[in-house]
């Protein structure tokens, strides 16, 4: 007696692609920057401006007051401090990454302690006292103003590039050298672009830090917003020293965003969290 023959069922169509798991489609990557990012800050500066403006409306002032703030004082005030942080912060950035670099190689990584104490003391020595004996030695102008900006400012540069360089893992490191890369690519396109966020993050903090300290250099004869300030402390006029602190404020907050609008875009894609 022969066993009764099983015959197959034909499956039904599709029901292969029914039995696999549905793909899910990659999330999308998120946006660097949000519209909040790009529009609380300027809208609140814009506003802050704006209510000043209107309170000068509205204010009496005499004849000394109108005398500081007429014929372009104040924006010629303003437009030199915007050189004196633009140019100081141009020249610690061409000193403090390529030292941080030179400072993470080789046998120089023996006087990366000898460095970093000069770069301390130089934030650690009172600005308007470091400016005082720079005019002493330099005479009054703006070269001594920004000097002494530049040397107050590049400790948070050259400390971060050395520990952004340093936190690199050596495997990554090891690896790209056991691809064939020279030690010049294995710097260029794998420890900066690691190093990168620590790097940002220390120019944006000497970015403040410049627009605050070039308030210091009317006293070394580099004019920016420092004048208005004096002016309104020695002669007693509110409306004058309130008008630079303002200004001094928003210049420092409006070089913050922009520095963060940065620091987002030139960050590298792999490193968004």
């Amino acid at each position: 007696m022969t066993a009764p023959e099983v015959q197959d069922v034909p499956s039904e169509p599709g029901a292969e692609e029914k039995a696999e798991a549905p793909r899910t489609p990659p999330a999308p990557r998120p946006a660097r920057i949000t519209w909040q990012k790009l529009t609380v800050l300027p809208l609140a500066l814009v506003t802050v401006l704006l209510a000043t403006w209107l309170w000068f409306l509205q204010a009496d002032l005499d004849a000394l007051s109108r005398n500081a703030l007429s014929g372009g004082q104040v924006s010629k005030a303003l437009w030199q401090h915007i050189q004196l942080t633009v140019i100081s912060t141009f020249f610690v950035l061409i000193i403090a990454i390529p030292l941080g670099i030179l400072l993470t190689r080789g046998a120089f990584s023996r006087a990366t302690p000898v460095a970093m104490a000069f770069a301390n003391m130089g934030q650690a020595t009172p600005a308007i006292g470091l400016l005082a004996l720079l005019v002493i030695w330099l005479g009054i102008g703006r070269r001594a103003a920004l000097i002494g900006m530049i040397i107050y400012a590049i400790l948070p540069v050259l400390s971060n590039t050395i520990t952004g360089l340093k936190a690199n893992d050596p495997t990554l490191l090891e690896a790209a050298r056991g691809i064939g890369m020279s030690p010049l690519g294995v710097l260029r396109r794998v420890e900066l672009p690691l190093a990168v966020p620590l790097i940002l993050a220390g120019v944006r903090t000497a970015l403040v830090l410049n627009v605050g300290t070039a308030t210091l250099a009317v006293f070394g004869g580099g004019g920016g917003l420092g004048v208005l300030i004096t002016t309104g402390i020695t002669n007693q006029r509110m409306p004058v020293l309130v008008l630079g602190s303002i200004l001094t404020v928003v210049l420092a907050l409006l070089v913050d965003w922009l520095a963060s609008i940065a620091e987002l875009l030139l960050r590298p894609r792999g490193l968004q969290s």
